[in-house]
């Protein structure tokens, strides 16, 4: 096998501290450059050499009941308060802000650009700060932004609060893909993030049931404010729950003995990925801009999220264009929520067990082609048909879980992982930032030009998703015909090695991509 383009010592260290017997075979994790985990696992192999093994079931079950509904009520709260600028439109925000024209449009865009231009020092403070400290301080932050909605009272403050909510929510995509990585194999981060990635379609749910219990409240204070406040509380109360139990890593954790965090570890070893390092390195940075998969990543995302945004922003607005009144309205946005969660929890564990990625990123294109073409082609008169267009392409929403369980799941290297993370994640925010632009005033009732964009982006996105299969594959079959050539390299040797020493994937010669 070919030398790993890393500077290295003299001799290495196995993962027990006593020295390899392979010098100079791969590079040496020292305690500057190595993850943060490789030291916890050293001391205590060493100490619990004769311990009693750990029942595997009972340790996932304890960490799958600590972690993933955490996670999942971060996710639902920030798509429901992302998405209750929808609600609160038919409930008469428009008309007590004196909205026109575009206007509307413009606060869903803000959102969307502060989303991504917070991403850069997201990936900042991701590197220096505990994954889940920042995370529970996001969600405190937008929770406060989300109930000061309540008090704009034009274009001008709902504009500002859009730009200071979508700054805060930016840490979401990022800190749940970097928490779940630390926890979980790729096979079992796929059905795990597939769970809380579902509080998407609890929150479209969740989000018309609010919107449709505060359209009977009688106040001289407007229902939709009444609505942002309560909601606000809500998220606030989730952050403080993550502050107090989330743990920044599962060396940290104070629910799991020495011993469970030992298994813990060695159990996601395989991964090749790390948990955790606070130490930036330019040339993983540098390799994110140069890497063929994050460019398809982010193209893909990109195509997904132009769906995504319009189905998501606008579908409430799209039912009360058929003549329904705010309240049926409300009640007819909840099946597209039952879709989102069916067709992200099967996928989620289908794929987790066949880990085909690509092939169920392509499959759930086609209710969203399907969808955009009841939308695009049948007539506004017939609703039915329409209705039906709308829920199908909520399928499309799984397809962006899976992209990140991908990504999660092929890229390695902390800082390489980070900045991807965000790269893709400001991806998301740039699809919906033109999502809703499709979306202009004078297109209405019909929106025909949004929603063939709609049909268009989901037959892209699948192009991509096989495309970037293809490479997956390529690249692998080239690594595993190089190592057939280098003769006398021992891989169980290396792979002893390789594991904490903070590599990227394409630094990390063992490495391989799933698919």
């Amino acid at each position: 096998m070919e030398n790993i383009s890393h500077s290295v010592p003299d001799q290495d260290l196995d993962l027990k501290g006593e020295p390899s017997t392979r010098a100079n075979s791969s590079p040496n994790p020292n305690a500057r450059t190595a993850d943060a985990a490789l030291d916890f696992i050293r001391r205590q192999r060493a100490l619990r050499d004769d311990a009693a093994p750990i029942d595997k079931k009972q340790l996932m079950r304890k960490i799958d009941y600590r972690i993933v509904p955490i996670m999942f009520a971060c996710y639902t709260m920030q798509f429901v308060d992302k998405v209750n600028i929808n609600y609160a439109a038919v409930m008469g925000l428009n008309q007590d802000l004196r909205l026109q024209g575009n206007e509307f449009s413009w606060c869903a865009t803000a959102f969307f650009i502060a989303f991504l231009l917070a991403e850069i020092p997201t990936g900042i403070f991701l590197q220096k700060i505990p994954t889940a400290k920042y995370l529970g301080f996001s969600v405190i932050m937008w929770g406060v932004t989300t109930a000061c909605t309540a008090a704009c009272h034009n274009f001008i403050g709902l504009l500002i609060v859009r730009i200071v909510l979508g700054a805060f929510e930016a840490a979401i995509a990022p800190c749940l893909i970097l928490i779940t990585s630390m926890w979980y194999t790729k096979s079992e981060q796929v059905p795990r993030m597939s769970l809380w990635y579902s509080g998407l379609g609890i929150g479209q749910i969740f989000g018309g049931l609010v919107s449709y219990g505060f359209q009977h409240v009688e106040s001289s204070f407007a229902n939709w404010r009444v609505m942002f406040l309560a909601l606000g509380g809500v998220t606030i109360a989730i952050g403080i729950w993550t502050l107090l139990k989330l743990p920044d890593t599962p060396m940290t954790s104070t629910w799991l003995t020495e011993q469970e965090r030992l298994a813990v570890l060695e159990k996601v070893e395989q991964n090749q990925t790390g948990i955790s390092s606070t130490e930036f390195k330019k040339n993983q940075l540098r390799e994110v801009f140069l890497d063929p998969q994050i460019w398809a990543l982010v193209f893909c995302t990109i195509l997904i999220s132009i769906s995504s945004g319009v189905i998501t922003t606008y579908s409430a607005t799209v039912i009360r264009g058929f003549g329904y009144t705010p309240k049926v309205t409300a009640l007819l946005n909840m099946p597209s929520g039952i879709v989102s969660i069916l067709s992200t929890v099967i996928s989620g564990i289908i794929v987790g067990k066949t880990s085909t990625r690509s092939l169920w990123i392509a499959a759930l294109c086609i209710p969203g082609i399907v969808g955009g073409a009841l939308m695009s082609f049948l007539p506004v008169r017939q609703k039915a048909g329409n209705l039906i267009g709308i829920y199908l392409v909520n399928a499309i929403t799984a397809t962006l879980i899976l992209l990140y369980t991908w990504l999660a799941a092929n890229v390695a290297g902390h800082t390489k992982r980070i900045a991807a993370s965000v790269v893709v994640s400001g991806s998301f925010s740039i699809g919906s930032i033109i999502g809703p632009m499709t979306f202009q005033a004078r297109d209405a009732p019909g929106y025909f030009p949004a929603k063939v964009t709609v049909l268009a982006t989901q037959g892209a996105a699948a192009i991509v998703a096989l495309a970037l299969r293809f490479y997956y594959d390529c690249e692998n079959r080239r690594r595993d015909r190089n190592e057939r050539e280098s003769a006398g390299d021992d891989k169980s040797d290396t792979m002893s090695n390789v594991e904490w020493m903070n590599l990227t994937d394409r630094e990390n010669l063992t490495f391989r991509y799933v698919l």
